[in-house]
């Protein structure tokens, strides 16, 4: 392996990646399986995007990282890693084990040393195991007393910062940026793809199979939550019934059962209304996660009928 390969032929390898990613999946809006994602082919050559036994894949022909795995997580499980947030709200990796010069955790060093991108597969459940791929992102630090490398997403016209001291430079414009990229780029789609999932591509209300027309709707804002969003305050609603719920128009009981704004129940007008809301009042949500442990959090329901409640007073 020559020099020229490594710096040339490595950033090649990982555009195409990123580019077959984001092709493959629709932008973002699908899950992989893992034989899916290793179909991936480079130079006319399959090229293995996940390694077999290892979160870390530092393929031989790198001298860094190319991509790393989370590893799905169901409601109350603990994972092998703890791969959590940080107080600054951004994502944290967790070494390979406890030496820091296995050749995985020298890879993930590497790529933050040199800026590279990687890409960040997720697993959001499902049989066979899906993942979501978020790419590209990049590491922007280290903790070496806690184990861990620090993330954030990447894009290419993000202000490059190969160490913490660099990124120190611009603290605040840089936290504002950072959070606002961790939210869009990366809670956002793998809580939708963990929800969308769990309800079987369907909406809750209305079981429309659509995927195009659906949303991943948080039970209570994600603004109130920390790190990535649990499929436990989500629901997959159809865009209308995503709208009545996040306007109070619709409201749903902590017992699974829809309700429409009384007011609403008293007008006259089109399908949508008769058919699309009204008739919805009082029935029970018409799908659910069959796994019980990824159900609506009832807690969380109660919490947002009550604001149902008192928008119906206001």
């Amino acid at each position: 392996m020559t020099r020229l390969w490594s710096q040339i032929k490595d950033l090649r390898l990982r555009r195409d990646a990123i580019k077959w990613l984001q092709l493959r999946t629709n932008g973002g809006e699908h899950s992989l399986t893992r034989d899916e994602i290793n179909d991936f082919f480079f130079d006319g050559e399959r090229f293995k995007l996940i390694d077999p036994m290892k979160g870390i894949r530092k393929p031989r022909e790198l001298e860094a990282a190319l991509t790393i795995m989370t590893s799905f997580r169901k409601p109350g499980e603990e994972r092998p890693y703890a791969d959590d947030v940080g107080p600054d709200n951004l994502p944290r990796y967790m070494w390979e084990g406890n030496d820091p010069d296995t050749y995985t955790n020298r890879g993930l060093r590497l790529a933050m040393e040199r800026g590279l991108p990687l890409i960040w597969f997720i697993g959001v459940g499902g049989s066979p195991m899906q993942f979501h791929a978020v790419c590209p992102v990049k590491i922007i630090g280290e903790e070496p007393e806690l184990k861990r490398f620090i993330l954030t997403p990447a894009s290419e016209d993000e202000l490059s910062f190969t160490n913490l001291e660099e990124r120190d430079m611009a603290e605040e414009i840089i936290k504002r940026y950072l959070l606002r990229e961790t939210k869009t780029r990366l809670h956002q789609p793998v809580f939708r793809a963990s929800v969308i999932r769990a309800y079987q591509g369907r909406c809750s209300i209305c079981n429309i199979g659509h995927a195009s027309l659906l949303d991943a709707a948080h039970i209570v804002p994600d603004s109130d939550e920390h790190g990535i969003a649990s499929v436990t305050n989500g629901l997959a609603l159809c865009k209308i019934h995503h709208a009545a719920f996040d306007s109070s128009i619709l409201g749903i009981t902590p017992d699974y059962t829809v309700e429409i704004r009384p007011d609403l129940l008293k007008e006259v007008d089109g399908p949508m209304l008769e058919h699309g809301l009204k008739a919805r009042h009082g029935q029970a949500l018409m799908m659910l996660p069959k796994n019980a442990k990824e159900r609506p959090d009832r807690a969380l329901l109660a919490t947002t009928y009550k604001r149902f409640l008192f928008a119906q007073s206001a």
